[in-house]
């Protein structure tokens, strides 16, 4: 998915390049995967569940062709982020969570 960065940043050089976070990016997909009129603890709880996965390895983030497990990484995005998952082996995540729909 495509992540649009709206900065809102009184500079536009500065939007033309920004530094942001892997977490950060990570929740700006969430928000544009749940909806902007998703209740905020539904938002807090999908990024808090995200992240975990991201820490357990369940999933590796791709963002523009880049791959990234440290969602303390830093990265430079433009007006917006190819954001994608890949998960590193379902079967693992579906045991820890059977509740997942299957493919």
């Amino acid at each position: 998915m495509r992540i649009p960065l709206d900065l809102q940043a009184g500079a536009a050089v500065f939007a033309l390049a920004t530094p942001l976070r892997v977490r950060e990016l990570l929740a700006l997909a969430v928000r544009e995967a749940i909806g902007e009129l998703a209740p905020a603890d539904k938002f807090s709880r999908s990024v808090l569940r995200t992240l975990d996965g991201l820490y357990a390895g369940d999933f590796t983030l791709s963002i523009d062709g880049r791959a990234f497990t440290d969602p303390d990484a830093v990265i430079v995005c433009g007006e917006t982020a190819d954001v994608r998952f890949f998960v590193n082996d379902w079967r693992r995540v579906r045991a820890r969570d059977p509740g997942l729909p299957t493919r």
